[in-house]
């Protein structure tokens, strides 16, 4: 049986990572368009110019909405001692399947100089004006945009889904 190399979806879409790299040949099981989380727990993550600039540590889910918000990457330090956190909108970085690694839209300067946080000290990454913030710092639109699929069913404007040509 062969698989699609489309993603779940007809179009590609712009609030999500994108995905590289991608062989169905050479994967069975599921991915990479659909994953485990803790699958990708302390996976590299390289800056735009190569650069390995941290890893995984989470991904955080908007509960509300049913998207990711943003993955938490541990950036330098050593150990985990001395690093800092740093929320990167999901829609900034790129899955690299063949190299197992998330890649990060920006290069390893503006990685290193980024906003972050203190393990201890998360920030209230339900405020809109600090996630707009990092938002705006990565040179990505939020991913609550003013679109229709994040307005419940019985919000003016929003048309129930479809599948295969019946409304649902």
């Amino acid at each position: 049986m062969a698989y699609s190399q489309t993603p779940i979806g007809s179009a590609p879409r712009s609030d999500g990572a994108r995905i590289v790299g991608r062989d169905r040949s050479a994967t069975p099981g599921p991915g990479p368009e659909v994953m485990a989380a803790s699958t990708l727990d302390g996976d590299r993550v390289l800056s735009s110019d190569g650069d390995e600039v941290g890893k995984v540590k989470e991904i955080m889910l908007d509960v509300e909405s049913g998207r990711i918000a943003y993955m938490v990457i541990s950036s330098g330090g050593f150990l985990g001692i001395g690093d800092k956190l740093l929320a990167v909108p999901w829609n900034a970085l790129t899955l690299d399947a063949a190299r197992k690694c998330f890649v990060i839209a920006l290069n390893s300067e503006r990685v290193k100089n980024a906003p972050g946080f203190d393990k201890g000290e998360w920030p209230s990454m339900a405020d809109r004006t600090w996630a707009s913030s990092v938002h705006q710092y990565y040179g990505r639109e939020p991913y609550w945009g003013n679109d229709a699929a994040s307005l419940p069913l019985d919000e003016p404007g929003r048309e129930p889904p479809e599948a295969g040509g019946v409304k649902l």
